[in-house]
């Protein structure tokens, strides 16, 4: 069964940074786009940055210049850096990944979420 497993959140004060990690892990054939989403209390889900398998990045404005979205192909591993941490970045951050399991079937994939805090 394949699984996202991400880790890496906690308390942090503004100005700080964190770096999330998330791993897959199961039978997969290959693994496309993969990113990550937040959802802070009271919001939608939303996106936050996501990446190719060929490294192509896309990041939402709130983000862009404090964030870096990078990935291990050879780990099936997507990181997040995040730097010049904001109280409004405070949400539980999920990875996502678009996996084929076979070379004729892909679906998205969602990990349990970690939570950042980021304290004022």
């Amino acid at each position: 069964q394949l699984q996202l497993v991400e880790s890496g959140g906690g308390l942090v004060q503004a100005g700080g940074s964190l770096r999330l990690s998330c791993a897959a892990s199961g039978i997969m054939f290959s693994i496309d786009a993969m990113g990550w989403y937040r959802q802070a209390p009271g919001k939608q889900r939303e996106l936050v940055a996501r990446i190719t398998s060929g490294g192509d990045t896309v990041y939402e404005d709130p983000v862009k210049g404090r964030f870096t979205i990078s990935r291990d192909n050879a780990k099936n591993t997507v990181y997040l850096q995040m730097n010049s941490l904001k109280p409004e970045d405070t949400a539980v951050y999920y990875c996502n990944a678009d996996v084929k399991t076979s070379p004729v079937f892909g679906m998205g994939y969602w990990g349990k979420g970690t939570l950042v805090t980021v304290s004022s």
